[in-house]
């Protein structure tokens, strides 16, 4: 490891990255220094911009992978390297607003049901019944599942922050049968290296397997019952505050994004058309005689 390579690594390590951010960021500044075969202390401005453009124009990376790669390149000339230019001005790419893709409460059952492997549909069924995040429903310990208070702890979410969240009846009478089944030790959800829970990896690919197999048009990724729990909740007259407190959202922004495509409020108006009077079909022309 170069001393730049554990320098940087420790910059962020004080900060309390997450691990898998500081793997990101280590990633996306190995990638730079090889593109130009040179350490990034020795490259400038000039260099940086050279790439962005290489991102976007070679490479064609999403808005959102460059903005990966710029948030590692600002971290090192700002926070490691402590450059006198202005890291700050390295431009941050504006990401396009799109609207999740939300499955209805029959699409999320044929879905589950699609799901063979009791395991992972466990696992699924728990992200949709608390609103989870993979990363959170894969790192539930068997310990966290607290049937008195009947709530679930996410240790460690996003931003490393803990919270509780809902355990609803039905969910902790699937979870039990899971246990009786599986009988977990540590993780609730164990992965195949001995003393890990399952990975990211294997549970996208369970999703994508009962995608097939549910013959849903729509897109589904595990994020989707996230989408589609909020959705639910705020259809069904949740407070958006609330909402946010178990979706862990840091701004109550980020949580009113569902208002655009609940039904609730979608659907809540009604449209000009329908107070028209209702007009009579056109009449069709007749068809043009034949010509032989």
């Amino acid at each position: 490891m170069t001393p730049l390579r554990q320098r940087m690594l420790e910059d962020m390590g004080i900060r309390n990255f997450a691990e898998n951010t500081q793997l990101s960021y280590l990633q996306q500044i190995t990638l730079y220094a090889r593109y130009f075969d040179r350490s990034p202390d020795e490259l400038g401005p000039e260099q940086v911009r050279a790439y962005q453009v290489h991102l976007t124009k070679t490479r064609k990376l999403s808005p959102s992978s460059i903005g990966t790669a710029t948030a590692a390149l600002r971290f090192l000339y700002k926070v490691t390297l402590k450059q006198n230019w202005a890291p700050d001005d390295i431009p941050m790419p504006k990401k396009p607003f799109k609207l999740p893709v939300i499955l209805s409460r029959e699409e999320v059952m044929q879905f589950l049901d699609s799901v063979a492997n009791l395991k992972h549909r466990t696992i699924l069924t728990t992200a949709y019944a608390a609103g989870l995040r993979v990363s959170e429903a894969a790192h539930l310990r068997v310990t966290d599942i607290d049937s008195k208070r009947m709530v679930l702890r996410v240790n460690q979410g996003k931003g490393r922050k803990d919270r509780d969240v809902m355990l609803s009846p039905r969910l902790l009478e699937e979870l039990r049968s899971y246990w009786k089944s599986a009988r977990p030790k540590t993780w609730l959800f164990p992965g195949g290296t001995p003393g890990r829970p399952i990975t990211r990896n294997a549970v996208e690919l369970a999703c994508r397997k009962a995608h097939r197999a549910a013959g849903i048009r729509k897109p589904i990724t595990p994020h989707s019952l996230r989408h589609a729990f909020a959705t639910h909740l705020l259809e069904a007259g949740t407070d958006l505050r609330k909402i946010q407190l178990l979706l862990g959202h840091r701004s109550l922004a980020t949580t009113s994004r569902y208002l655009k495509v609940a039904t609730s409020t979608v659907c809540a108006t009604t449209s000009p058309f329908d107070l028209l009077p209702k007009l009579d079909p056109p009449t069709l022309a007749p068809s043009p005689p034949a010509v032989f």
